[in-house]
């Protein structure tokens, strides 16, 4: 207790150079610390991304596309399936519910997405939430249209506001389907996944504004109205993809096999969850750099407290001597200096945790409604524990060096007069 005392008492004397090296460490603590939870929010985020779901139906193709076009709307697919084969796999005892979604145009660079009122009620995300309306409701009409989040803020749309969809996904449509309109009926709140940048709009609406296209251009024949296409009953040909329910979890592989041995059409089932673990294992090098460079700015912080205590050793020549002379070994010498690094790095990695903490409550509504990365906030897990307490460590093992470079210092040269 007297060493400590003896520590916290030398610490005081240089409070200034003392802070400074705790600020330092407890920033380097809580930038490692941010890091891992932001780390581990986006995994999660990323994993939720569909949930609810045990089975993703395509055209035969890698898994990995297959989940990119019809979860992430990046990419387009190889082929679609038929209705028919929809149909088939509806019907199988195994299918608690079936979604179909149906991709190929788009609006000012948001894809726009083919569905059923369904979708609505079975897509779920971030362990079973399901999607909310911020506003509206969903499409009635043949030509109502449900927009997600980020098109609502970025295009500033609202409930009642015409939208025109353009034939391809590019960016900037130039063939558009400008003589059918659509409507926004419903805004959906936000929820962190590309259902924030989607528009949702009938299966039969799809069908529509294409009744009268040839080859992705439109037919030098008589033009079909809104009104004629409100009239006709429209069914579509073929889907880009669509999500299964099972009515029991036992059942998966079973309707699995089915699918990729389709004899009519050549099939792929993926299970959504498995498939984005291996995705985000393609990714995932960022995380690892910024874990690495979060470990470089804890070992620089610490170094800089070793440079510290170095820097100093000059300035305490006498007060070392002359506990020398009063007795001191070299293990009250040693202990002093590793006690002041000890309580460096423990006073700098509890500031860190703290100052964490509170950034993370008061940025995590920010970060949901700006990112719609859902910040979950946890106290420390045993790693991070493990973490923390090797910063410690590694603190008092470093300030071995100076410790034993100050014991090295002879008597006579701390007791002399400097001039």
């Amino acid at each position: 207790m007297t060493l400590l005392r003896l520590a916290v008492q030398s610490l005081r004397n240089r409070w200034l150079t003392a802070i400074l090296t705790i600020l330092a460490i407890a920033v380097s603590v809580m930038l490692l610390l941010t890091v891992e939870k932001l780390r581990k929010s986006a995994k999660a985020g990323f994993a939720n991304t569909i949930s609810g779901t045990d089975l993703i139906v395509g055209a035969r193709s890698g898994s990995i596309q297959l989940l990119l076009y019809s979860v992430f709307r990046i990419g387009n697919a190889t082929n679609n399936m038929t209705w028919r084969s929809y149909e088939a796999i509806k019907a199988r005892r195994e299918v608690d519910w079936i979604v179909p979604l149906s991709l190929g145009d788009s609006h000012r660079g948001f894809r726009v997405l083919g569905t059923t009122r369904a979708y609505f009620k079975h897509y779920k995300y971030r362990r079973g939430r399901a999607i909310a309306f911020a506003g509206g409701a969903p499409f009635d009409d043949l030509f109502d249209a449900v927009i997600g989040a980020d098109v609502a803020k970025q295009l500033g749309y609202e409930v009642g506001d015409p939208i025109v969809v353009a034939h391809g996904a590019g960016s900037i449509g130039i063939n558009k389907h400008d003589d059918k309109p659509f409507r926004v009926a419903g805004v959906l709140e936000k929820t962190g996944t590309p259902v924030d940048r989607t528009i949702h709009v009938s299966l039969a609406a799809i069908e529509a504004i294409h009744l009268d296209w040839q080859n992705g251009v439109p037919g030098q024949g008589r033009p079909v109205t809104a009104d004629d296409a409100r009239r006709m009953e429209l069914r579509p040909a073929a889907i880009t993809a669509a999500v299964v329910g099972l009515k029991s979890k036992l059942a998966t592989f079973k309707l699995q096999r089915f699918i990729n041995t389709y004899r009519s059409e050549p099939l792929s089932a993926i299970l959504p969850g498995l498939t984005l673990y291996e995705l985000w294992g393609l990714v995932g090098t960022a995380e690892t750099a910024l874990s690495v460079v979060s470990v470089m700015v804890v070992i620089t912080a610490i170094l800089g407290m070793v440079t510290m205590i170095l820097a100093t050793l000059n300035e305490r020549r006498r007060e070392i001597a002359i506990l020398r002379s009063v007795g001191a070994g070299p293990g009250t010498l040693i202990g002093l200096l590793v006690s002041e690094a000890v309580i460096l790095c423990t006073v700098g990695v509890l500031v860190g945790l703290a100052a964490t903490y509170a950034a993370l409550l008061a940025l995590q509504p920010v970060i949901e409604d700006w990112y719609g990365l859902y910040l979950s906030i946890t106290p420390p897990d045993q790693s991070e524990w493990l973490t923390l307490t090797a910063i410690v460590v590694a603190g008092a093992l470093a300030s071995l060096l100076p410790a034993l470079r100050a014991y090295r210092q002879s008597l006579s040269d701390g007791m002399a007069v400097q001039s």
